[in-house]
């Protein structure tokens, strides 16, 4: 183990004064929260919420690999990727540098799909090891910063391009825009890239319902944050008809989000409110049915774990997971 994994293992089970993090001693732990009785059902009385990690600088882009029993996500600032490995809590680091990786996700295939700032591109983890550059360009002209991505059951690849690593050089480097910020939808097979939608501001996550009809995405630059949703048309390769589906709260701000099999939004919460840091959840009608109180912001999550019923929340400086009755949709 290298000696900033050591040290990062060591901090994966001792209690941080960062955040003033405390585990719950009892059932059912008061940090899970129902706003609705329909989340009475999702909530195991007998799980709590657990600190995996801590020591990062700025967590996104959890995705987890059933094969080997580990979790993979990004700590952007520090140029790296992380591994927590489930059978021994053991962390270590996954790859460094990593251009300043955002969001991640597999594909069908099992390979990890990754959203690079920047590199300004997306790129793809082949079994071997090595690194496919998937899409740099378009238009002929650079991305913006990748930012979040999600895999369709056709193998199409969809991911947002907001400027943000390129606003500064904490999570990338100063760069200009050259395109809008659009969503687009790239087809690995042929290499064939379109905009999916661009009429957003500043996407940020993305993620299909289970039956992959609609997408929701969430738009960053507008007050209040809202996460938008549209009709998957024209067989699975267009989107339309989009409109608001949740209006955030003040203090209340959605950044990433996964969908589970019931079609219930699980979205990383909270920006300049601590009451609202932690994981919102929201059912099929847009209704706020459950809250994950964190002590920190969480910008992404995922499902995973065994049975893919083990949520994993990428939170500011932490990785926290919580046990649920539900499991996560494939594709995120």
């Amino acid at each position: 183990m290298t000696t900033s994994g050591a040290a990062l293992a060591s901090a994966a089970v001792a209690p941080s004064a960062f955040g003033q993090w405390r585990p719950s001693e009892r059932y059912p732990d008061p940090a899970i929260r129902l706003l609705d009785p329909s989340f009475a059902k999702y909530r195991l009385v007998l799980a709590s919420v657990e600190r995996l990690a801590t020591g990062m600088r700025w967590c996104e882009g959890p995705a987890w690999f059933g094969g080997g029993r580990y979790l993979v996500w990004s700590d952007i600032p520090n140029n790296r990727m992380m591994r927590w490995q489930e059978e021994t809590g053991r962390v270590s680091v996954f790859r460094e540098p990593s251009n300043n990786s955002n969001g991640n996700t597999r594909d069908r295939q099992g390979r990890l799909v990754t959203c690079e700032h920047d590199a300004r591109r997306v790129t793809r983890t082949e079994h071997d090891g090595t690194v496919t550059v998937l899409m740099d360009k378009f238009d002929g002209k650079p991305l913006n910063s990748p930012n979040d991505v999600v895999v369709k059951s056709d193998d199409t690849i969809w991911f947002t391009d907001p400027p943000f690593g390129i606003l500064g050089n904490y999570e990338g480097h100063t760069a200009t825009p050259e395109l809008p910020t659009n969503v687009y939808r790239l087809d690995p097979k042929t290499g064939r890239a379109t905009v999916a939608a661009g009429d957003i501001d500043r996407p940020n996550g993305l993620a299909f319902s289970p039956d992959e009809s609609k997408m929701y995405i969430v738009e960053a630059n507008v007050t209040p944050r809202v996460i938008r949703v549209y009709d998957v048309v024209d067989n699975g390769t267009k989107l339309a008809n989009g409109r608001t589906f949740i209006s955030a709260e003040p203090g209340g701000t959605p950044d990433g989000f996964r969908v589970d099999v019931d079609g219930n939004l699980w979205c990383g919460w909270g920006m300049g409110n601590e009451e609202q840091d932690g994981v919102k959840v929201f059912d099929p009608t847009g209704k706020p049915i459950g809250f994950i109180a964190l002590p920190e912001r969480c910008a992404n999550v995922c499902f995973g774990g065994v049975k893919r019923n083990r949520l994993f929340m990428a939170a500011s400086h932490s990785l926290y997971s919580l046990y649920v009755n539900t499991q996560g949709a494939p594709g995120g």
